[in-house]
């Protein structure tokens, strides 16, 4: 047990920051990375293992940029939060090149614009702008650009994929706005 709770206490020291939008993209970075391996196991668990799940592990590229993400974020609290948004868009892209668009990883754009929307601070809107622009720049420009999936999938197969990708990007929105409403809960508290 001191093993575990050794471990959790280095986890969330290296996710903390002074600046409670930062401390929040780190937990999410963290979240998300940890999160990733077992969409691998979803995937196998809807889909089966072969040929139809060999790209699934190009998901996993994305995995050192979340995990770095608090420690951009201690050189700059601005270009850690931007890492987090254009790691989502980026794992994006490369999913649904190996998936293809009909799974639906397009949806983990919806959380990704989010994040741009709710954690950079109202002299940083710029940035956040332009970052959720590119969300929807990459869903709408970039679905013709994809080609073919990497694999060959069935309908059943991206009904299945599309499922699970709803569930988990609405999971992960649900996530940020839990996190947005105690940092305006705790604000209130210091104000009030």
């Amino acid at each position: 047990m001191d093993v575990v709770r050794s471990a959790w206490a280095r986890i969330t020291a290296y996710a903390e920051h002074e600046d409670s939008r930062t401390a929040s993209a780190n937990l999410i970075a963290l979240v998300v990375a940890s999160n990733q391996p077992f969409y691998i196991l979803y995937l196998y668990a809807l889909i089966g293992g072969g040929e139809k799940l060999a790209p699934s592990f190009l998901t996993l590229l994305s995995t050192p940029f979340f995990l770095a993400v608090p420690f951009a974020s201690r050189r700059s609290s601005i270009a850690g939060r931007a890492l987090l948004v254009l790691t989502g868009i980026g794992n994006a892209i490369v999913s649904t090149k190996a998936f293809g668009v009909e799974a639906g990883i397009g949806m983990f754009l919806i959380p990704c614009a989010l994040i741009a929307a709710a954690l950079f601070k109202p002299r940083e809107r710029l940035l956040g702008f332009l970052l959720i622009g590119l969300c929807g720049v990459v869903h709408f420009a970039f679905a013709d650009l994809y080609g073919a999936p990497l694999a060959n999938y069935t309908a059943s197969d991206f009904a299945a994929m599309s499922s699970l990708n709803a569930v988990s990007a609405t999971t992960l929105v649900i996530f940020v706005g839990l996190l947005m409403s105690s940092a305006l809960a705790d604000a209130d508290g210091r104000r009030g």
